[in-house]
């Protein structure tokens, strides 16, 4: 019997790779639903070479034009996320979830009834509504993978174990486009600089987060809530052949290390056929790499990001929120030249710590509408800070 199969985020980079894994072995699976925003032309093909049946497109635009591209074509198709029960009537086998963003986080949640496992690339899903994803996945008993090469490997490296007998763990970050740039020539970096990172292929926006490094403040958060590790046990290491992904270093003195091609394949491919026989073809082992690690300790003046670190609180607070969303919007001011590099940090900082936004560190997320309707709230507030700066 084929495995039934639901990707939220189809045509972004982690969802072509999924379909590029599963194209290898068409007649062992039935993708039933597959997602995006805007980009109705590669939704398209993708039906056609998966004969998907269901269609969710977002934008209202690109919902018509595909409408009537698809008017000859035996498929369901929709504009929005709350059809899910009615799509998705009975529980398919495996969900990818990567949708990009806050809006990744109510298709998130509410897939979880509809499937056995779901494997969830969403950073904002995991750092804003970690409680509200848990609560579902043991209320429906869906298994959870995370994504992300670096929490992929922690996983990977601590199932069926004891989180009490970690005594630290470590987190990779390639460095980024300005990891040797000197201090004095950040306020001239532009939009190309930073788009350029060196060793992944990423969208413009988690390429800016990587620049910034909040991409890997995020990860902290991510470790924190997913493996309930506090944060004083969890340290960034610069590390720029990015071969190298998570460390453990356990009570016990043995220390785990999780390396792997920088591809996302490998990760994809292991949340789909974990604990089978199946292969995937990678390089052989990277000796010159292996005999040249170069691990470093993270600077705080390069990566002053890192700092937020010493804002956020154990407990899984809507001040999380704040911080993604207020990033989300000075990423894009940045990305539309409205603001200058430096100044997507410079910014943040300033604006969380004001007194309205920092009452929320002690508040916690009863249910999906508050994070989603403070995400909108400190979008908008963002907004107008900067216009009036």
């Amino acid at each position: 019997m084929k495995k039934k199969i639901a990707i939220l985020g189809s045509t972004g980079s982690i969802g072509k790779n999924l379909i590029n894994i599963l194209e290898k072995e068409k007649n062992k699976f039935q993708i039933d639903l597959i997602s995006a925003h805007k980009d109705y032309n590669t939704l398209l093909r993708q039906v056609k070479k998966f004969k998907v049946k269901n269609i969710i497109i977002t934008d209202p635009s690109s919902y018509l034009i595909l409408k009537k591209k698809t008017n000859n074509l035996d498929v369901n198709i929709f504009n929005n996320y709350r059809e899910l029960k009615s799509i998705l009537k009975k529980k398919v086998d495996y969900v990818m979830s990567s949708i990009t963003g806050v809006d990744g986080l109510y298709p998130t949640i509410n897939i979880i009834k509809h499937t056995k496992k779901i494997a969830i690339a969403n950073k904002e899903s995991i750092i804003c509504g970690w409680g509200l994803i848990q609560k579902e996945l043991n209320k429906y008993q869906t298994e959870f993978i995370p994504v992300d090469s670096e929490h992929f490997s922690l996983w990977y490296s601590l199932k069926n174990m004891n989180i009490n007998l970690i005594e630290r763990i470590y987190l990779t970050a390639s460095g980024g486009p300005f990891f040797k740039l000197p201090l004095n020539k950040f306020k001239n970096i532009d939009i190309n600089k930073a788009l350029k990172h060196p060793t992944w292929k990423m969208g413009n926006k988690i390429s800016i987060d990587s620049a910034t490094m909040i991409n890997k403040v995020y990860e902290v958060i991510e470790a924190k809530n997913i493996f309930k590790i506090p944060y004083n046990k969890i340290d960034i290491l610069v590390h720029p052949k990015s071969y190298i992904h998570a460390i453990v270093k356990f009570k016990n003195g043995l220390i785990k290390i999780i390396a792997h091609d920088t591809t996302m394949k490998i990760p994809i491919f292991n949340t789909l056929y974990f604990n089978t026989n199946k292969t995937i073809n990678t390089s052989d082992l990277n000796l010159g790499t292996l005999n040249n690690l170069n691990l470093i300790k993270i600077d705080s003046r390069r990566y002053p990001m890192i700092k937020l670190l010493n804002l956020l609180t154990e407990k899984h607070t809507l001040y999380d929120t704040i911080v993604v969303s207020a990033n989300d919007v000075l990423v894009e001011l940045f990305l539309q030249k409205k603001i200058k590099f430096t100044e997507i940090n410079s910014k943040l900082f300033k604006y969380i710590k004001d007194k309205e936004f920092l009452k929320y560190r002690n508040i916690y997320p009863k249910n999906l509408n508050d994070i989603l309707d403070l995400n909108k709230y400190v979008r908008l507030k963002v907004l107008e800070k900067v216009y009036k700066s």
